[in-house]
């Protein structure tokens, strides 16, 4: 794990995970000339320890690593109280389409393939720090039996809390707060991850498909519905 203190940058902390020392240094120069600060890690071991010291705003993590994949560092960070909603992006040189699915399903919020440019990265990373900061304003919203809490990032199904990611957090919300409206995917894209270029529609399902499993618990997936030729609602009756 490698601090960087000759840094000047003052912007939020990122931490990076590669094996690769020059794929670090390269996404370091890249984040400082855009304002950020950052760590290194090698492997989901130096990462662990640089997230329980450091507390990053953001990883940015290979999938190919030794020991630990990214992909099942990702899992268990998703599984702590502390990380569930500490964004991720993962950085793999995996492009098939299958991979991006596992990728997302892992976990992480969004994808990227190498090669990549440093302007896409930054594009990125700043969308997701975007979307992660404005979920943070205080509301609740009730509906169907369930509770979900901005200002704690709780969601309730009566006193059962389901775990969420701040992805499907964030789609929840959107859901919950236009019941019984019809979205199409596009629409969606807009709504919950803003107006950027990058993501593709295929990310809205995969995180569809993980909010209805994360939901599955308490009976409630079935508030999330495909409407065939037009997209997804959020019915307040199964």
């Amino acid at each position: 794990m490698t601090n960087e203190p000759e840094q000047k940058a003052t912007g939020q902390l990122i931490l990076i995970v590669d094996d690769e020392r020059a794929i670090r240094e390269m996404i370091g120069l890249a984040l400082q000339q855009a304002g950020y600060r950052y760590l290194q890690a090698a492997n989901a071991h130096e990462a662990e320890l640089a997230i329980r010291e450091d507390h990053p705003d953001m990883v940015l993590l290979d999938w190919m690593m030794p020991g630990l994949s990214g992909a099942e560092f990702a899992r268990r960070l998703r599984r702590q109280e502390k990380t569930r909603t500490l964004p991720i992006i993962m950085v793999t040189a995996k492009t098939e389409e299958e991979d991006k699915i596992r990728g997302l399903d892992s976990g992480v919020d969004d994808y990227i393939a190498k090669p990549f440019s440093p302007g896409e990265l930054i594009a990125r990373i700043r969308a997701l720090l975007r979307r992660s900061t404005s979920s943070n304003d205080s509301e609740r919203l009730e509906q169907a039996g369930l509770m979900l809490d901005t200002a704690s990032h709780r969601v309730l199904a009566g006193n059962i809390e389901i775990a969420l990611g701040p992805t499907e957090f964030r789609l929840l919300k959107f859901f919950m707060g236009h019941a019984e409206r019809v979205f199409s995917r596009e629409q969606v894209l807009n709504h919950v991850w803003g107006d950027n270029v990058f993501i593709e529609d295929r990310t809205v399902d995969v995180h569809i498909r993980r909010l209805r499993k994360a939901l599955e618990s308490s009976g409630h997936d079935k508030l999330i519905q495909t409407v065939r030729g037009a997209g997804y609602r959020f019915s307040k009756t199964p």
